[in-house]
């Protein structure tokens, strides 16, 4: 089963994400590819069988550009018999506005044919041990869904 994890992160937090999230999903038996948003076609996930994005909002929902630049790309795809996952890093000081580009990504993932594989995983800052399991419990959550 091939995954695909591009992130983007501007403070580190989200590429420690990734990074997490790919050692968990190499265990399960996964071949994982994983690359920045800004260095990444979102062409790229045609190769893939599971899709995922990890991302951060900026400030008040601000989508950056290469955040934007990725999501425009992401909106041509036809990923229909893909799966997909999302998660990313926010700050609670913006509460109303707490990982919204995560959820940005659901919806358009959706948009595009994509199945949710798991719920969106959602992290304050920097991972700490609860982020952790959360990361751990989702890449179970995958392979358990998609290794039968």
């Amino acid at each position: 089963m091939k995954a695909r994890i591009v992130y983007a992160s501007m403070t580190g937090n989200n590429a420690d994400i990734a990074d997490i999230l790919e050692e968990e999903l190499q265990d399960y038996g996964f071949d994982v590819e994983t690359s920045e948003a800004e260095f990444t076609d979102a062409n790229d996930y045609l190769s893939s069988d599971l899709c995922i994005f990890v991302t951060y909002t900026y400030g008040e929902g601000t989508m950056t550009d290469e955040i934007s630049d990725f999501y425009e790309q992401l909106k041509e795809l036809n990923l229909t018999g893909k799966y997909f996952a999302v998660m990313g890093s926010g700050d609670m000081v913006y509460a109303d506005h707490f990982c919204e580009n995560v959820f940005d990504f659901e919806k358009m993932f959706k948009q595009v044919g994509a199945k949710e594989i798991t719920k969106p995983v959602t992290i304050e800052n920097a991972p700490d041990d609860e982020a952790i399991s959360k990361i751990e419990n989702a890449a179970k959550e995958m392979a358990d869904q998609l290794n039968d």
